[in-house]
């Protein structure tokens, strides 16, 4: 009976856990981190995850129920994700409450410092927002027209698209930016 708990339906992931593997997998591609400008350390990744975790809130906002409900689960997946990684980590139970604060309270103002730039016109916001929090300076223009074109990307996709398009994201890549600038 036991076996039972842990069995077949423990082990089938929901689809906001499969949506929010292929948004974390999205943002750990080694492009963005060695072109990018994204410092590949656990702040580094972090930051890289709060952007592409946002892009697909956004969409999931602007589309009609149940999106808004799928939205609360994504974000409760993501928090789950960081709270296992600073778990496996070797973080102590006592202070794991501390650093998700933390963590929240971070991730909720690069939300709000994006959510204002990606509603600006151009990238010169995105870029700069970008570079004081995810990237070097360098790499923000690069960094920001992949997002713009991420948003761009994901404004197509209805529910079901987000919920099953094998690439939510395009690639990343900084010379196409450097030669398009």
């Amino acid at each position: 009976m036991i076996f039972g708990l842990f069995g077949k339906r423990a082990n089938r992931r929901s689809p906001v856990d499969t949506l929010f593997g292929r948004v974390a997998e999205a943002s750990r591609l080694p492009a963005l981190y060695i072109d990018g400008g994204i410092p590949d350390s656990f702040e580094g990744r972090f930051e890289s995850l709060t952007l592409h975790v946002l892009l697909v809130l956004r969409r999931l906002r602007e589309l009609p129920p149940p999106a808004a409900d799928l939205a609360q689960e994504f974000i409760d997946a993501c928090f789950a994700y960081l709270e296992l990684g600073f778990r496996n980590g070797g973080i102590s139970d006592v202070a794991v409450p501390k650093k998700m604060k933390k963590i929240g309270q971070m991730f909720y103002g690069r939300v709000q410092a994006y959510e204002a730039a990606l509603a600006a016109p151009g990238l010169e916001a995105l870029a700069e927002a970008l570079g004081r929090n995810a990237c070097a300076p360098e790499a923000a223009p690069a960094l920001a027209a992949y997002a713009r074109a991420a948003q761009e990307a994901l404004a197509t996709a209805d529910l079901d698209g987000i919920m099953n398009r094998d690439n939510l994201f395009p690639a990343f890549s900084a010379r196409e930016v450097a030669h398009d600038a």
